[in-house]
Order: structure tokens, then C-alpha cells, then sequence
């Protein structure tokens, strides 16, 4: 499968012993940092301004005379400061979880530091051991259970963080030398007794935690795979980027939810993967592995494939020059020759499922993705198919497909990547409007000639086949597949797309690319819709079932 427009670009191989080397792990942890230097760094502010409105209504004089600078209050600055300074820092670009963890050793262990020194510059009537336990407790605690980490490392962070107060404390408290206060061995006892506790705390928080997310990754695995993260969904399901146990090589993996595994749904979705598993075309997706797990969710995995899919590419980029668009759709009529000697039509045809990226070191590789409506030619699908139901992408749809959905075959994926081809060199669809337009049309009008809808001359002989390919009888198309790709490859007057004019573009558009896969809106994924009788068609115009009554 495909990262698509919602993949987040490349990113190295998922270590499943650590939450945190996958790349959703280390966003997960700098968000945390960020969330928790936020916090404490409103709470210290608070506390600053709070002690010193406090001091200015006791002592309203004090402007008068300059308020004084107190060790407590620099100590208090150094705290907000290194506390702001990871805000900062987190909340920026991305940073590595090797960095991101010493950001956070090293600004605890500093905060800390500034506030027991706040604490034990102040009057000794004050309880100095008593107020810095106080504030390490908060910082301690509240980092546990907002900081994602190990209960070891909580722990040898949180006994640095406390080992100075009990010195401190017998410190402080031997040099006062008063009468009237019991031993310093006593104060000691007591830090020492809520150091322990401070520890065992935020230790005990952090393995709660940590073992809930745990759980949680463990509640990710199929079978052999960990899901990573989700890079796109469609009407038969879920799409992860995956990574199995013992290999390296990057997967995904496409599971069907528990809500959908219903008998028709999950025969479905079988025959999807054994129907895909028997292709060999390089450029259809390649099939790995299928399974179920113990709690009966049925996923299989395929290859995972960086690059971008041809709808968004076109959004993004504008049309493509004639003689690229022969050279993509002659690779997808390769695989779509493939499926159709092998009694299988796709019926979903479209831009959104064809997917462009660098392969073998070989650029603009076309693969054909989502067989998720494959029928097979030589069976009647008992039992998966409904009859007189409308199944398809309406912008891609064959007029047959809407007269008599029952009665398709290979020629309806031939008028479907005719489809895309014209939407490839014009960068509107053959049709366009709702769905009730589109379908109207389908059934009524003429396809507008491209070079008329782009407003400028295409190679003759590429545009007459293309609109012999957009007849509405499919008897007016050409007779197969291969027939269409042996007329494509004649089209002389089309200058040929070189592998070094791909090479140009992928090289110029890295920015197109990283910026595709980061988007989280894809056309691809509009849900199955059903339309009953009276119900009104959709306004945009997605995959749609309808129901012919």
C-alpha cells in the first residue's frame, strides 16, 4: 500500500523494543515535554508574582525604596528561565529523542536545583526543607504523569532532583544553633522520610503509565506486525505503516474493523487480497502476508510505497505535459492487462489509486493500487457482490456502471483510466458537479474534446484515443487492454517523456512530495454510501454505492 498524501514522509524503520525511536513515539514524547515545561512554567511565574504582590501589599513603601534583590527571588528567575527555555525549545522543530531526553535530565535536574536553593536562601522560621520538598513534590509528580518514561529513569531522575535536601536540612539547621529547635537529625529524618516518598511516587506514576502505553502498543500488533501509525482509510478499511518483527523492509498493513466484519464484508475483503495476491505486474501492489488475529480482526500486508498519488500530484502541480501522462498510463494498462487476462476487472479506477514514486532507481514508477472492488469475471461472487448496487468513483465511473452495474467488464477500467488520463492532461474530471450531475451526464453528454477543456492543442492521436476510450457504448472502445496500450504506445505525435525529465521533476519537487505526504486530507478515503430510493446522491462526489430500485 501507500503512504500517500497522509504519510509523513520518510522515516526510518520502527524499533519495536522502544516507544520512542518511531517517529510517532517521538512525537508523542516532545508534545509531553512541551505540555509539561508549559505548566510548571505558568505555575513558577504565578508563584513569582503572587510572593511579590504579597510582599508590595504588606510593605506598600517598598517602590519607593527599590525592592530588594533576594537571593530566594534569583533563584526563583533561574527556575522560570530554564523551565521557559524547554518550553521554548520544545515546542519548535523536531528534535531526536536521544535530545529530547537530555533536555529533560538536564532541565529537571536545574529546576530542581533553583528551587531548593529558592527555598533554603529564605528564613529558617519559614521551613526552608519543608517549602523545597513541597515544590520538588509538585515537579516530580506532575512530570510523571505527564512525561512518557521508563520507571527507572523517573526514579534515578527524581533521586537527584531530592538528594540535596536532606543535606541541606541537616546543614541549615546545625548552623542555627538555637535552643528552642529539637535536633537537626530530626528535620533530616522528617526530608529524608519525604524524599523517599517523593521518589516512590512519581516512580510508581511512571510505571502506571509507562505500562499503559505498553499495553496499548501491544494492543497495536498483528500478528507479526506493529502498527506505527495510520496513513489512510477507505470503505473497506484502515491502512498502518507497519513493521514486522524480524524483517526490515517497510510494510503496511490493512485491516478491517470489527465493525465491518460482517459475512458479506469479510468475504469481501478476502477475496481483495487472494484476487491482489495473484497478480505479478510490477506495477500492481505486491501482497506479503494475511491473517487474523485472536480476537478476529483480519488484516493482510502489502508493500509500503513513498510517494504520491496521482490526484493529489495534479492538485498540487497542475496537468501533466501529454507525453508524461503516455508514460504513466501505459505502466497502469500494463497492470490492468495483467488483472484483466486473469479474469479480474478493479472497478475503481482513479487517480487517487494510482500512485507515483522512485523505484529501482527508476522515476514516475506507476503503481495500481486498492483492488477493494475487484469482481472476478469467471464467478458470480455469490454472497459478496449486491446486485443492482452501484459501485464506483462517479468522476471515473462507465456510463454501463450506472445502466446496468451488473453487466461490467473490462471495458468499464477502460473507459475508467481514459478517465484519468483526461483528468491527468486537463486537470478537471470528464464530468463534474454532484453526483446526480455526474451520473446524469454520464448517460447524456459528450465528453468535451481535452484540448478544447485545456484551452490548447494535445497531440492529435492521443486525444481521438482518448475519447474513443470515453465512448458510452463499451463495444465503441478499444477491444482490450493491451489493444489500448499497443494505440498508446503508437501515438507518434507525443513527445516522449524521458526517465531524465522525471529525474528533473522529482529533483525539483521534493517539497511537492513531503508536502503531499503530510497532508491528512485524501479524496481516496470518502466512505461507502448507500442511497436508498428517496435519499439524496452525495454533493461531493466520492467512491458511492448506490442501490438501483
Amino acid at each position: 500500500m501507500t503512504a500517500q498524501p497522509l504519510a509523513s514522509g520518510q522515516r526510518a524503520a520502527t524499533d519495536s523494543s522502544s516507544p520512542w525511536t518511531s517517529e510517532e513515539g517521538r512525537e508523542f514524547l516532545q508534545e509531553r515535554l512541551a505540555t509539561f515545561s508549559r505548566f510548571i512554567f505558568f505555575v513558577a511565574s504565578g508563584v513569582f508574582l503572587a510572593v511579590w504582590a504579597t510582599q508590595l501589599a504588606w510593605d506598600p513603601g517598598a517602590l519607593d525604596h527599590g525592592l530588594p534583590i533576594r537571593a530566594s527571588a534569583l533563584f526563583h528567575l533561574v527556575a522560570v528561565t530554564v523551565v521557559f527555555t524547554m518550553w521554548m525549545v520544545t515546542r519548535g522543530g523536531a528534535l531526536s529523542p536521544g535530545r529530547l531526553r537530555l533536555i529533560e535530565s538536564l532541565g529537571v535536574f536545574l529546576i530542581s536545583i533553583a528551587l531548593v536553593g529558592r527555598a533554603f536562601t529564605l528564613s529558617i522560621t519559614l521551613r526552608p526543607d519543608s517549602l523545597a520538598m513541597l515544590s520538588l513534590f509538585v515537579l516530580l509528580l506532575y512530570r510523571s504523569a505527564v512525561v512518557p518514561s521508563e520507571p527507572a529513569r523517573t526514579a534515578r531522575i527524581s533521586i537527584l532532583a531530592v538528594a540535596l535536601v536532606p543535606v541541606l536540612t541537616f546543614i541549615v539547621y546545625s548552623r542555627a544553633a538555637r535552643p528552642d529547635l529539637p535536633s537537626p537529625w530530626l528535620f533530616t529524618s522528617f526530608s529524608l522520610v519525604f524524599a523517599v516518598l517523593a521518589v516512590t511516587l512519581s516512580t510508581t506514576i511512571s510505571g502506571i503509565i509507562y505500562g499503559l502505553r505498553q499495553t496499548v502498543r501491544e494492543a497495536r500488533k498483528l500478528g507479526p506486525y506493529t502498527l506505527v501509525e495510520k496513513i489512510g482509510a477507505g470503505g473497506m478499511g484502515a491502512v498502518y505503516r507497519a513493521q514486522h518483527a524480524l524483517l526490515r523492509r517497510p510494510t503496511a498493513v490493512k485491516i478491517l474493523p470489527p465493525e465491518r466484519a460482517g459475512e458479506m464484508d469479510l468475504a469481501r475483503f478476502e477475496r481483495e487480497v487472494q484476487m491482489t495476491a495473484l497478480l505479478t505486474s510490477p506495477h500492481t501492489v505486491s501482497i506479503y502476508d494475511y491473517g487474523k488475529t485472536p480476537d478476529g480482526v483480519f488484516y493482510y500486508a502489502m508493500e509500503f510505497l513513498d510517494g504520491i498519488d496521482l490526484n493529489e500530484l495534479v492538485h498540487r502541480d497542475g496537468p501533466m505535459p501529454p507525453g508524461r501522462v503516455v508514460h504513466v498510463i501505459h505502466q497502469v494498462s500494463e497492470a490492468l492487462a495483467e488483472a484483466h487476462r486473469s479474469g479480474l476487472i478493479h472497478r475503481d479506477v482513479k487517480p487517487a489509486n494510482i500512485l507515483l514514486s522512485e523505484r529501482g532507481g527508476k522515476p514516475d514508477f506507476a503503481k495500481v493500487l486498492d483492488f477493494g472492488l475487484v469482481k472476478s469475471l469467471s464467478s458470480s461472487n455469490a454472497g459478496t457482490t449486491e446486485r443492482n448496487v452501484i459501485l464506483g468513483t462517479p468522476y471515473y465511473m462507465a456510463p454501463e456502471a450506472v445502466r446496468s452495474p451488473d453487466q461490467i467488464d473490462a471495458r468499464s477500467d477502460l473507459y475508467s483510466l481514459g478517465a484519468t488520463a483526461y483528468f491527468l492532461l486537463t486537470g478537471k474530471a470528464v464530468f463534474e458537479g454532484t453526483s446526480a450531475d455526474i451520473l446524469a451526464a454520464l448517460l447524456r453528454d459528450r465528453p468535451q474534446p481535452p484540448s478544447q477543456r485545456l484551452g490548447r492543442p494535445i497531440p492529435a492521436s492521443l486525444e481521438e484515443l482518448l475519447l474513443k476510450t470515453l465512448a458510452k457504448h463499451p463495444d465503441e472502445r478499444p477491444e482490450s487492454m493491451e489493444a489500448f496500450g499497443k494505440a498508446l504506445a503508437s501515438c507518434r505525435d507525443v513527445t516522449p517523456w524521458s526517465e531524465a525529465e522525471a529525474a528533473a521533476w522529482w529533483q525539483s519537487r521534493r517539497s511537492l512530495i513531503a508536502a503531499a505526504r503530510s497532508d491528512s486530507t485524501d479524496p481516496a478515503t470518502v466512505p461507502t454510501i448507500s442511497i436508498g430510493r428517496n435519499a439524496p446522491l452525495p454533493q461531493e462526489p466520492g467512491r458511492t454505492k448506490i442501490r438501483n430500485r
